[in-house]
This record gives structure tokens, C-alpha cells and sequence, in this order.
């Protein structure tokens, strides 16, 4: 009878808009009543607060507002200046640029819509301005925004981290070398369509003076070196590294608004003041959105474990005879295919608890599935027809919704490919998570 939620679920979203949480909270107390266990609704409350009561949470509100404090401060810009002094001398220079950036903020922001509006502003108008055609430059722009949710630290990671009880601090180690072999993919292909394409770029490419962008970009990369080695080593939780993050960022920012030409530090300092308050709105906003939806995730999975809808899942897919990697690949499938429908964040809270425990019953390793569903529901963002970073990338450059479709195609077939490749090598997903400690 859980499946009544799903129904229920499906049919408000999609036709409605009714929002996220509201509609699974709604479909799930409904359906309490439909499988007569009401009786359990007594103590909903105490079971998700208890669900609710988890100290690495606290990572995500602080990455959120680290991210914030970042896109706000300046440092985005120093990121692309650094990055074209990597690879902007290469044919199709600032194609890499693009990617070599998402790369960058990916460590920073753990969000595929941030990572996505932060580059669209700030590189496509450069890379139209240089010859670049407007719908391949968005397209890359969007394919890259895939890094934002894998690369450590991700807000997906940590949500799918609470729904399915795997370390957060194991998912962020599990997700380094899967973000950066994608980031591979994406600069092979933009080296190919530079050939093909003839995209401008090459050796006389107007440069950023050395020193003073290392300068600017050091204090920036200081961040995800806290963060990631920090994690990875044991150092410090994630929630204590998310908490230093917010701390550089603010110093970084702050530094950052002091060093304006032309602008007195009591100016400075007001619009760096402006910038702080502006990034706790958005942060406390995200966080609470986040949450209402944790606390409707929450319900949900009371309804589905009171139903054992995960066992009856396992023992039919035990008596169709699918093998575990079998199985890994036809979940992997279905979730491309609801991704190109359904928001990544509905999917995750609808099918994770119902698919995945099977997955993992089969053999398959929790650190290895969490990293490929947070990127199989990432792609899902800038896959037709309804992807959500499109739709963002669309309406900051102006290139029309249908044209910025049509130009990903390549650039999401190749992200497929690479999806399917780590499913069938789990070993590129643990290696560093063996390495560290976190599996075995």
C-alpha cells in the first residue's frame, strides 16, 4: 500500500508544482491511513526528530553558506583566472577554462545549480565574445555543473547520506576520483570539438599576469585542501571541515573586498558586510528547504520500512534471477530515465529507499552505489526535457531552451558512458575510501 505515496507523489508534482516536501509528507500520512497503520502515526514525531538528530547535518548548512560566501566574495573570478593560466593556451582554451572552473568550484560549492549559474554569468559571455558558438558554450557550461555534486563536498552526498545511513566523510573520499575522471571525459571532448569546430584559443590567448593570480587564487584553494584532506586524512570531521570552510571563505572574502582598486576599505568593508548578510539569507533559505524535505524523507521511509518494501524488492529480484551487477545496471537505467523527468532531490527521497537496499543486499558496496546515484541523478539536471540546470543555463544566457537541448546531446551521451564505466569499476569510486580506512 506504500505505493499509494508514490502515486499520490507522482501525480501532485508533476501536475500540480505543489512542493517537494509538502506533497510527500501529505501522500505519505495519507497512505499510513490507506495501509491501516495509522496506529504508527503516534510516534511519527519522535521517529523523525530522532532521524533528524544527526551532527553531520550541521556539514550542510555550513557548506551551503561557504559556497554562498565564495560566489559572492570574489573568489570565482580568481578561480578563472587561475584556470586560464593552467590550460587557457590550448586550442579551445576557454572550453577548458570552463571545466577546469567547475572543477574548482566543485570543491567549494557542492551544488550543481550554483556551480551552473556562477560559470554561465561569468564565462559564457566571454567565451561568445571570443568566437565560441552560444549554444556549444552553454552546453559545456551545463555538462560541467555534473562536478558540483561530486566532487567533495556535496550537499547530494550528505542527503543521500542520511536516507541510507553510509558515511558522509566515505562518500566525499569515494567521490574525488569519479568527479575527476568525468572532468577527463569533459576536456577530451572539448579538445575534440576544438579541432573539429575550429574554436578559437592557442598560444597568442590573451593571458592573466602570473604572480598576482596566484596570489588571489592561492587563499581560494586553500579551502578545498582543508576540506578534502582534511576528511579524507581523519583530521577533521566533515561538519568541522565544512565550519573552517566557512571560516576561510569569510577571511578570503573579506581580504578580497580590502585589495579593490579605487575603493576605500570603509567602502569596502560596507559591501563586503553587504555581501555576508545576503549569503546567511540565501544559506538560512537553502537549509531550511533542505530540511522540510529531510523531515518528509523522513515519514516516507517510516512508511516503507513498516512496510518492507526493501525486502519484498530484494526477494523479487532474488527470484527473476538479476545478478547484483545486473541489477546495479537496470537501476541505473531506470534512474536516467526518471531523471530526465523528475527533480534529482524528488527522485532521491521516492526511489533510493526502495531500490537501493536490494543493490546493496546483492553485494554491491554502499560507498560505491551512493557515489553512482549521486552522479546518475546529477546528470538528470542536464538531461531533456525537463532538466533543471538547462533551464538555469537557458534564462542567464538567453540561448533558447530547445537549442541548449539539442546541443548537449553529445556532451550527455559521454556522461552516460562514463556513468556506466563506473558502475562496472567500482574499484575507480573506493580506492581512495579503501586507502583512507573507510572500506574495507
Amino acid at each position: 500500500m506504500a505505493w499509494i505515496a508514490i502515486i499520490l507523489f507522482v501525480a501532485a508534482t508533476l501536475t500540480g508544482g505543489a512542493a517537494i516536501a509538502y506533497v510527500t509528507g501529505a501522500a505519505a500520512v495519507l497512505s499510513f491511513f490507506a495501509a491501516d497503520q495509522a496506529r504508527h502515526l503516534a510516534i511519527l514525531p519522535q521517529r523523525v526528530l530522532s532521524q533528524l538528530d544527526v551532527f553531520t547535518f550541521l556539514a550542510m548548512p555550513l557548506f551551503i553558506l561557504a559556497g554562498e560566501l565564495m560566489s559572492r566574495g570574489g573568489i570565482t573570478r580568481a578561480l578563472i583566472d587561475l584556470a586560464m593560466l593552467i590550460v587557457g593556451r590550448f586550442r579551445g582554451g576557454l572550453g577548458h577554462v570552463n571545466v577546469a572552473t567547475s572543477i574548482f568550484m566543485s570543491s567549494m560549492s557542492g551544488s550543481a545549480v550554483a556551480d551552473a549559474a556562477a560559470t554561465t554569468s561569468a564565462l559564457v559571455p566571454e567565451m561568445r565574445k571570443r568566437g565560441y558558438p552560444a549554444e556549444y558554450a552553454t552546453a559545456l557550461t551545463a555538462a560541467s555543473s555534473v562536478l558540483g555534486p561530486l566532487i567533495p563536498p556535496s550537499v547530494v552526498m550528505i542527503f543521500y547520506g542520511a536516507l541510507m545511513n553510509v558515511s558522509v566523510a566515505a562518500l566525499f573520499a569515494g567521490g574525488i576520483l569519479p568527479g575527476l575522471f568525468v572532468a577527463a571525459g569533459l576536456f577530451a571532448y572539448n579538445a575534440y570539438a576544438a579541432r573539429r569546430y575550429n574554436l578559437p584559443g592557442g598560444r597568442n590567448t590573451e593571458m592573466p599576469a602570473v604572480f598576482p593570480t596566484l596570489v588571489k587564487a592561492l587563499p581560494a584553494l586553500f579551502v578545498p585542501a582543508v576540506m578534502l584532506g582534511g576528511i579524507v586524512f581523519g583530521i577533521v570531521t566533515p561538519t568541522e571541515a565544512a565550519a573552517l570552510a566557512v571560516v576561510i571563505a569569510t577571511l578570503t572574502g573579506a581580504t578580497y573586498a580590502l585589495q579593490q582598486p579605487g575603493v576605500g576599505n570603509r567602502k569596502a568593508m560596507r559591501e563586503f558586510v553587504g555581501h555576508l548578510n545576503a549569503a546567511l539569507e540565501r544559506a538560512a533559505l537553502l537549509t531550511g528547504a533542505i530540511f522540510v524535505i529531510l523531515f518528509a524523507a523522513a515519514i516516507f521511509g517510516y512508511l516503507v520500512a513498516i512496510q518492507n518494501l526493501p525486502q519484498h524488492i530484494a526477494a523479487l529480484i532474488d527470484s527473476a534471477g538479476i545478478s547484483g551487477v545486473g541489477y546495479l545496471l537496470l537501476i541505473t537505467m531506470f534512474f536516467l530515465v526518471v531523471g530526465m523527468f523528475m527533480d534529482n532531490m524528488m527522485a532521491m527521497v521516492l526511489l533510493v529507499p526502495l531500490l537501493i537496499p536490494a543493490a546493496i543486499a546483492g553485494g554491491a558496496d554502499p560507498v560505491h552505489v551512493g557515489v553512482v546515484v549521486c552522479l546518475n541523478l546529477t546528470i538528470g539536471l542536464v538531461s531533456p526535457p525537463v532538466g533543471g540546470v538547462l533551464m538555469v543555463v537557458s534564462a542567464m544566457s538567453g540561448v533558447s531552451y530547445l537549442k541548449l537541448a539539442r546541443a548537449i546531446l553529445p556532451l550527455f551521451f559521454l556522461l552516460v558512458v562514463m556513468l556506466l564505466v563506473l558502475v562496472l569499476v567500482p574499484e575507480i569510486t573506493l580506492y581512495i575510501p579503501r586507502q583512507a580506512g573507510f572500506v574495507q
